[in-house]
């Protein structure tokens, strides 16, 4: 790592990086723990992949809500409050899930997710434009590659974690199955089932209290929290005047929803194919998380490959080139019906791990200090992942459309997606 990326006026902040991106690991895992627990959670309370699908409302709800209190709070305070912050809410979300499980009931679940992202959102908010202010300019977009690039390693820790201490251990009766149990039977069943599901959750916890102690007495660097001065509908105006942004914002809503598609419903995806070929539920739903590890393998790798070639070429046009790679693909995720078409979806993964801190990155150049608010704006859209998948899930229950796999034509919510992202990163091309 080169430490003019990292330096400014003379100052290394390579402590602060190292810790900030700590924080980019604990938001991915968040995340990539929660996507197959749609699927678990449909199967554990016996509903429809449209119910299962509100953990990512309530998940995405999250970064919603808090997006703009967030950045108002780091805004009065510091980003150092802010991410003390998020690392707080984050806990206290992830620790819930005990209490919940006590309840027997889904509802309290949803709850604890969305408590666990309004930490998360004061968390991206804060972590992403304070990794832009710990050096120049020049090579901010690349320095938030470098971060992010640390995101999908938890997102694989999550990952894992979601296939080997959660779906492996679930009770392997099938859908089918749980549905003709006894009342009496299903509840022990989901009991077990709940105990297994939350102790990953309580044991990050755990883990964010530490890192909460740890950022907490560390020097952090104030270069960035000169003003505390809010005038709220001021600097939306300011902020929202600027084309760059604006449709920045669009492009970043679409990208999430497409990257939350593509990730969560890969199981449903896989899981069809594999049955179809005879094999058992629970070892279909397995085998497909292992083809989503294989993506964020991708993804990771892909990160720093797209990091270093981003010296090179321009942000606007390598987003606009690899938006038209995914395109192709999602092309092939609906039309194969077979194998190639899960190569095709989880290849995917390759052409997005470029899109969000390109579009972060491009969206609040020159920005200065309404970074803080103009961050916000970047984060609430990641409201995307909490209306799309909605969507799709609810054409993936109709089991065939125009006589193909419903699962395969709801592919096509993501092919829009990436078309959106193509015409920003033509936008701003000319973007150096």
């Amino acid at each position: 790592m080169k430490l003019s990326l990292i330096s400014k006026d003379g100052v290394s902040y390579l402590l602060p990086f190292i810790l900030i991106t700590m924080c980019f690991a604990l938001w991915g895992f968040a995340n990539d723990i929660t996507n197959p627990m749609v699927k678990a959670f449909s199967k554990i309370f016996r509903m429809s992949v449209t119910d299962g699908a509100l953990v990512q409302v309530a998940f995405y709800g999250g970064y919603f809500a808090m997006a703009f209190p967030a950045a108002m709070f780091i805004r009065k305070y510091s980003y150092k409050a802010g991410v003390l912050m998020g690392l707080g809410l984050y806990a206290i979300g992830a620790l819930s899930f005990f209490p919940a499980k006590l309840t027997g009931d889904y509802h309290p679940f949803l709850l604890a997710y969305f408590i666990m992202t309004c930490g998360l959102s004061f968390l991206e908010t804060s972590c992403n434009s304070y990794i832009l202010s710990m050096g120049t300019e020049e090579t901010a977009t690349r320095r938030l590659n470098l971060a992010q690039a640390f995101n999908p390693i938890g997102s694989l820790m999550g990952m894992y974690v979601a296939m080997n201490f959660i779906q492996n251990k679930l009770n392997p009766m099938d859908t089918a199955e749980r549905a003709q149990l006894g009342q009496a039977e299903f509840e022990a069943i989901r009991d077990s089932d709940l105990s297994v599901l939350i102790a990953p959750y309580l044991t990050v916890g755990i883990v964010i209290l530490m890192m909460f102690v740890v950022i907490m007495v560390a020097r952090m660097p104030k270069n960035a929290d000169q003003s505390h001065s809010i005038d709220f509908i001021s600097t939306l105006k300011r902020i929202f005047s600027r084309k760059r942004y604006r449709y920045g914002v669009i492009a970043q809503f679409f990208y999430v929803g497409a990257q939350i598609m593509c990730w969560t419903f890969i199981i449903q995806y896989g899981t069809r194919l594999f049955m179809a070929q005879g094999m058992e539920e629970i070892d279909a739903e397995v085998l497909s998380q292992k083809y989503n590890i294989i993506a964020m393998v991708i993804f990771c790798i892909s990160r720093f490959i797209c990091t270093f070639i981003l010296r090179y070429f321009n942000p606007g046009a390598l987003l606009a080139t690899l938006s038209v790679a995914a395109t192709i693909l999602t092309t092939g995720v609906i039309f194969i019906d077979g194998i190639y078409g899960l190569y095709c979806l989880v290849g995917v993964s390759a052409c997005m791990s470029l899109m969000f801190p390109t579009i972060y990155g491009i969206a609040l150049k020159g920005m200065g200090d309404d970074a803080k608010f103009g961050a916000a704006g970047l984060i609430m859209v990641i409201l995307g992942g909490s209306i799309l998948p909605p969507l799709q899930a609810s054409i993936i229950d109709c089991k065939t459309l125009f006589g193909m796999p419903a699962v395969n034509v709801s592919f096509l919510i993501p092919l829009l997606c990436f078309i959106v992202i193509i015409s920003y990163g033509y936008a701003v091309r000319h973007e150096k």
